[in-house]
C-alpha cells in the first residue's frame, strides 16, 4: 500500500465529503492510461492496492448457468472464482443469484462454514478465510461479480467498504460502457465472449454430455459439476477429460 493506507484502513472518523473526493480521485488514477477493456481490470488492481485484503477477481456471467473469470490478482484468486465455477456455490454465486453483497467473514466457523460447506473446506485448504463478494449491475441484474479475499478473518472496515462499493459501480459502469459501444447484433458481446474463452472446453463438454444423456444445458452442467467434485477435480479439468473421451460417468 502506498501513504494512503491509513486513510483506507478504517483509521479515524468515517468518510466525508473529501473523502469520498479523494476516492474519485483514486479511482480515476489507476484507469490513466488504461484502454477500455482494460479499465475493469485497472480498477480491480486499485482494490488490492488500497484496501485491507489479500487479494481480488472479477468474474462475468455467462449463459446456462456459467461465469467467466475476467481478471484476477493472483493464482489463489483464480483458484477461488474457478471452485465457485465448479461447484455452483460459493459466495459469489450467492452474490449473483440475490444482485446483492455477500460478505463472508470467517470461512472457518458459523453461519459462513455452514453455508457453503464444501467451497468453505476448499477455500481453507487455499488459505483463505474470508471472502466479500460484490455484484456488478443495475437494476436488480448482475452481469458479474467484485471479489475481494482475506488470509485472515474479520468483516471489511467501514473505510473498506466505503472503497470497494464505490469501486464496484466504477466497474460497472466500466462494463456496461463496453458493452453500449458493441455494433448491434443478435450474439454475445465481444468483451463478454472474450472473458468465457477460458472456458470453451466446459461449453464443448457440456454440449457432450448433453447428447449422450439426453439433458437439457442446465443439467449437463450440472452433471458435469457432479462429477468433477467426485473425482476431486476441477470443472475444467473434467471438461478436458469428457473432449479426450476418457471421463467415465457412473449411471
Amino acid at each position: 500500500m502506498g501513504d494512503d493506507s491509513a486513510f483506507w484502513q478504517g483509521e479515524g472518523p468515517p468518510f466525508g465529503a473529501e473523502d469520498l473526493e479523494r476516492l474519485s480521485q483514486v479511482l480515476a488514477g489507476s484507469i490513466v492510461g488504461a484502454s477500455g477493456v482494460d479499465t475493469p481490470a485497472a480498477l480491480c488492481r486499485a482494490c488490492v492496492d488500497l484496501l485491507d485484503i489479500t487479494g481480488a477477481s472479477v468474474s462475468l456471467s455467462g449463459d446456462n448457468d456459467a461465469q467467466a473469470l475476467w481478471w484476477s490478482s493472483d493464482t489463489v484468486a483464480g483458484q477461488l472464482a474457478e471452485a465457485q465455477y465448479s461447484l455452483g456455490d460459493g459466495p459469489c454465486r450467492s452474490a449473483m443469484a440475490l444482485a446483492a453483497p455477500v460478505l463472508a467473514a470467517d470461512l472457518k466457523s458459523g453461519t459462513d462454514a455452514r453455508r457453503w460447506p464444501v467451497f468453505a473446506q476448499q477455500a481453507l485448504e487455499l488459505g483463505v478465510r474470508a471472502v466479500f463478494s460484490l455484484p456488478l449491475g443495475s437494476g436488480g441484474l448482475a452481469v458479474g461479480t467484485l471479489d475481494l479475499y482475506r488470509d485472515r478473518p474479520g468483516p471489511l472496515s467501514e473505510r473498506d467498504r466505503a472503497y470497494a462499493f464505490p469501486a464496484a459501480d466504477a466497474i460497472t459502469t466500466a462494463l456496461l460502457t463496453l458493452q453500449a459501444q458493441e455494433p448491434p447484433g443478435d450474439g454475445p458481446a465481444a468483451w463478454l465472449v472474450a472473458a468465457e474463452r477460458d472456458h470453451d472446453e466446459v461449453h464443448q463438454a457440456t454440449g457432450m454430455v448433453m447428447v449422450y444423456f439426453d439433458l437439457s444445458a442446465p443439467q449437463a452442467l450440472a452433471r458435469l459439476r457432479a462429477h468433477a467434485f467426485a473425482q476431486g477435480q476441477s470443472v475444467t479439468e473434467a471438461a478436458r477429460d469428457v473432449i479426450a473421451g476418457t471421463a467415465r460417468f457412473d449411471d
